[in-house]
């Protein structure tokens, strides 16, 4: 069962500074209807205006993964951790038990990110952060685990967060399939990064979102070149 959500349908906040859509209900976006999606709590689509960013603020019991899609992010926090990502590649914050943060544009251009909160496996965690590459061409024809909660990912590449959960991404050519078994019992939701995708029929523009449950195993064909971001995560 596949509910598309349109991107022009989304809620927005122009900050000047801050071009932001929001999938699900998010500071003064407010939609009963999209509270979350399971553990799924916010996924956010920001243009962040060259030299500008969020100043130190704090957050708590809750994983937060920051997919760079355009620039890069400069990340800086309490725990003394600072780092730079960039296009393509991945940041995990888990908050934990407290973290103080700031992330900033310091690039010549405009950044662009997808900000995903899902909600921890319990409260109390220590707090950390860390940041890897992902080559897009490592994920071609293929959904690889780019931040999970499950020992045989984060024994690979994956970036481990304290969640029943995946963070999947895959880069398609136009007419290539990629599958991933879900589960029935389990809940997706899917954007492209850039490109569109048919799944179940429906077609899911750049930077539609598209809610996934009741689906045992998703097949996804490219409707033209896309690159594709998937949070698999307990209903």
């Amino acid at each position: 069962m596949i509910e598309v959500r349109p991107f022009a349908e989304l809620g927005h906040a122009d900050h000047g500074w801050l071009d932001a859509k929001h999938h699900f209900s998010f500071a003064d976006y407010y939609d009963p209807r999209r509270m979350h999606w399971g553990a799924l709590r916010v996924w956010n689509d920001d243009a962040i205006a060259a030299g500008t960013g969020f100043g130190t603020h704090p957050h708590r019991d809750m994983e937060i993964i920051t997919y760079v899609r355009e620039g890069a992010i400069t990340h800086q926090d309490n725990l003394g951790n600072s780092g730079r990502t960039e296009a393509g590649d991945v940041q995990v914050m888990s908050a934990g038990t407290g973290i103080m943060h700031s992330e900033y544009n310091r690039e010549p251009g405009k950044t662009r990110i997808f900000q995903i909160w899902i909600m921890p496996d319990r409260a109390g965690h220590a707090p950390s952060w860390g940041t890897r590459a992902f080559p897009r061409g490592e994920r071609g024809g293929r959904f690889v685990a780019l931040a999970s909660g499950y020992d045989a990912d984060t024994g690979g590449d994956a970036l481990p967060i304290h969640a029943d959960a995946r963070v999947l991404g895959a880069t398609l050519k136009k007419g290539e399939r990629a599958e991933y078994h879900l589960g029935v019992e389990r809940l997706g939701y899917l954007v492209p990064a850039r490109g569109s995708v048919e799944i179940e029929e429906k077609t899911v523009g750049t930077r539609d979102g598209a809610a996934i449950s009741e689906t045992d195993t998703l097949v996804v064909r490219a409707l033209e070149d896309a690159e594709i971001v998937l949070v698999d995560v307990a209903a």
